[in-house]
């Protein structure tokens, strides 16, 4: 029998922050703190939003089509009874709803034409939109211009104060600076080429701390993967050079864990071969960020590192039993408000006692340490007071996101969880956990669904993907 994650572990006494010196070498102290990523307010009160995407649900009975439901932040946490879904029969968005056509695949936050109102980007991998927000929240659309687009990341890559957008074409990287005209045209643009192994992912954040965000590409070729590569932010915009990280990592976040001015990824690290993935026990690799770009100082977490809840377990690739997968999905954010980014990874392979690959998310604090197992927390759906029942194939954590959506100072999370089963199959949830000085809490949890809202539930998969 698998052994069963702790629910929650016991957190230890916070330490008392410290100003940071400067790292080795360096010829002048760090910044205070590096930036963390604007907040994700689409009607401007002040609230942290979410969107939550159900690339499944159907539209006006077209299966597949697909939706977002975006849940706006209050004084009270997420205001469920205000939700507003969002689709190709939307008016002012545009397209129309295609069977499959699975809106909402991915989505991305950021202030495209600097209005001071958070906009969303949606894709499916062959249109892409971007929906503007306003007083009265998202509301009308526009086509984005371009070709097949896999992913699209928001940041701000020359340090000018203006949200950019690169698009990840898998051969091309093509920078879109803003401001946005509300036509979707940026202010101008850049790209550069690259080889068969061309990006899988996009992470963004400013690893240097100059003002300028960096971009991180996970790389992959066939079955292969190939070593991430960093690409430096600055007043000319994004560097057309990379330079290889020296390790296979995916999926992560870029985020001060240690407050020394300098952005951290923190990604989940995989093997060389590509389709161990799904078997593996999973880990994170954190590499600290520097002024000259990434340092030689690395850390590995898994669930066999000291204080980190539950045992790093092994699946079959032949067999119906996944491996655990810790750090599959990977989030950033100040759950205990103590200036320090923590991380939440999901763990959705995770089996609790007889249950298989029922899935969990792990907390991670960051500290003046950096990143370690101190303190760690675990949650599922057989921890106390988590609304719902553990059953296999849930998945619990396929995603997740740190964002304050009751404006406390306090991170929140939400885990989704798009093969959760309602009244049909893989409809799909999502389960959001208060922050706390202590880290996260049951306290006051809520969970909501496609019936919750009002939304179509057959075949949804509501939780895919999270943007706040």
């Amino acid at each position: 029998m698998r052994r069963s994650l702790m629910a929650a572990v016991a957190v230890a006494a916070l330490a008392t922050p410290f100003a940071v010196v400067a790292t080795a070498g360096s010829a002048a102290a760090a910044p205070a703190a590096a930036a963390s990523k604007p907040v994700t307010d689409f009607n401007h009160d002040g609230y942290a939003d979410l969107a939550i995407s159900a690339p499944g649900g159907a539209v006006d009975g077209i299966s597949g089509a697909g939706y977002v439901s975006i849940v706006y932040g209050s004084a009270s946490g997420a205001d469920t009874a205000h939700a507003k879904q969002i689709n190709r029969a939307t008016a002012g968005v545009p397209g129309d709803p295609e069977e499959d056509g699975g809106f909402g695949s991915g989505t991305e936050a950021g202030d495209f034409d600097g209005d001071g109102y958070t906009d969303l980007t949606v894709t499916n991998g062959k249109t892409d939109a971007v929906i503007w927000g306003s007083a009265d929240g998202l509301t009308e659309g526009t086509e984005l211009p371009g070709d097949y687009v896999s992913e699209l990341k928001a940041g701000d890559f020359n340090g000018d104060g203006k949200t950019d957008l690169v698009a990840n074409s898998w051969r091309t990287l093509q920078v879109n600076y803003g401001p946005f005209t509300r036509d979707g045209k940026p202010a101008s643009t850049s790209s550069v080429e690259n080889g068969d192994d061309g990006p899988q992912n996009l992470m963004v954040g400013d690893v240097t701390g100059d003002g300028a965000d960096d971009l991180v590409t996970g790389h992959a070729m066939e079955e292969m993967q190939r070593s991430s590569r960093l690409w430096k932010g600055g007043k000319d915009g994004l560097s057309t050079t990379s330079t290889p990280t020296k390790r296979f990592t995916t999926n992560g976040v870029i985020a001060d864990v240690d407050k020394d001015g300098y952005g951290d990824l923190v990604a989940r690290e995989v093997n060389e071969v590509s389709e161990d993935q799904v078997a593996d026990a999973g880990a994170v690799r954190v590499i600290y960020g520097s002024r000259a770009g990434f340092s030689t100082r690395t850390a590995k977490i898994d669930q066999d590192t000291a204080g980190v809840p539950g045992v790093g377990e092994e699946g079959s690739l032949n067999g119906p039993n996944k491996g655990d997968q810790f750090g599959y999905s990977v989030t950033a954010g100040d759950v205990t408000g103590d200036g320090y980014a923590d991380i939440v990874v999901g763990v959705p392979g995770e089996d609790l006692d007889n249950v298989e690959d029922a899935g969990a998310v792990v907390l991670l604090k960051g500290g003046a340490n950096g990143l370690t197992g101190t303190g760690s927390q675990a949650f599922n759906q057989t921890t106390a007071n988590v609304p719902g029942v553990s059953e296999k194939d849930d998945y619990f954590g396929e995603s997740v996101q740190l964002t304050d959506v009751n404006k406390d100072g306090l991170a929140d999370l939400t885990a989704g969880v798009p093969q959760e089963d309602g009244t049909t199959v893989n409809s799909g949830a999502a389960w959001l956990f208060r922050g706390a000085k202590t880290g996260l809490t049951t306290t006051g949890i809520t969970s909501f669904s496609p019936s919750s809202l009002g939304t179509p539930e057959a075949g949804a998969r509501f939780g895919a993907d999270l943007t706040g």
